[in-house]
């Protein structure tokens, strides 16, 4: 049987939700999602995925909570990724005492996505 590894899409952004899901799928992830920072901390704690992909305008979006913090709370064992544009990657904090694992620019390339979740989650266990 072949291991599947299950990855975590959170976002507020349906339709990019639905772009990489299907770029995922095809490569042979399986892929849940969540709409929102609190569903995905929710659904990190109850399944514990591979990996998760989070866009770091949810910190916008819920009101500049800390979403990624939270997050990263839940996902201990989880590979930690975020998404976002070239002018948020200056921020002002660390993104690694955030644990988080990668970036990836917006525009998302979804299949240089799979290609480094694929080659990540090979090292990772």
């Amino acid at each position: 049987m072949i291991d599947r590894k299950l990855i975590l899409l959170i976002s507020h952004d349906a339709h990019a939700r639905a772009i990489l899901r299907r770029e995922l799928e095809a490569q042979g992830f399986l892929v849940g999602e969540a709409a929102n920072g609190k569903e995905g901390e929710r659904t990190i704690r109850r399944v514990k995925p591979d990996a998760a992909i989070a866009d770091l305008q949810m910190e916008i979006v819920e009101g500049g909570e800390r979403v990624i913090e939270r997050l990263h709370e839940a996902s201990i064992d989880t590979l930690f990724y975020l998404v976002t544009t070239g002018d948020a990657a200056t921020l002002d904090y660390s993104l690694h005492d955030l644990g988080v694992t990668g970036m990836f620019l917006k525009p998302v390339d979804a299949v240089i996505v799979g290609q480094t979740l694929s080659t990540a989650l090979a090292f990772s266990r």
